[in-house]
């Protein structure tokens, strides 16, 4: 059985919220995939932070319509599933890491930030590291010179090492000299 007006315009108010926050979305066609695997699909979805959900392609054009994603409506026909994400790689990572182990998981589409993505697009974007990641990898290249300095320092006062001691046993030395 079908929406009705009020549940369809229920449905484009959920999905433009998600669209205008998004930083990404992702069409895929899930054409022939089991329910258990749509459920582990919706589950990694779900641990990610992105929104999943399959529409009607006619609701799904009216959500991201006057928006940035708006040139991704010529790619909605067939049955879909839509990857929101704020995130500008989780949508992506997650319907293109299970289309790796899916076959009947078929990328259609993509947008990033308003750019249109095709399937090597949508690849490409889910192959770059979290957002985690690469605030670690920043932290080690801006610890990197810090750590190169210590680690020369303490060459040095390796190489150095037997002046550095030799002061430090003869001050209690002298210490105790001028009390006796």
């Amino acid at each position: 059985m079908g929406l009705n007006l009020n549940d369809k315009k229920a449905v484009v108010a959920e999905v433009s919220a998600k669209v205008a926050s998004a930083q990404t979305i992702v069409v895929a066609e899930y054409r022939g995939i089991q329910v258990a695997h749509l459920t582990q699909l919706r589950a990694k979805a779900r641990a990610q932070g992105v929104y999943l959900r399959v529409l009607k392609n006619t609701l799904a054009r009216r959500s991201v319509e006057g928006t940035q994603f708006a040139n991704l409506a010529d790619a909605m026909t067939g049955p879909l599933i839509y990857s929101i994400s704020d995130d500008a790689v989780a949508a992506a990572k997650v319907i293109n890491d299970f289309a790796k182990t899916n076959d009947k998981l078929v990328i259609k589409a993509g947008n990033f930030a308003g750019k249109q993505l095709d399937v090597a697009g949508v690849s490409a974007l889910a192959s770059i590291p979290s957002r985690e990641v690469l605030l670690a990898q920043l932290a080690g290249v801006w610890l990197a010179p810090v750590a190169g300095f210590a680690r020369g320092l303490a060459a040095l006062a390796e190489k150095n090492g037997g002046g550095a001691e030799a002061p430090a046993a003869d001050a209690p030395a002298a210490e105790e000299a001028p009390a006796a």
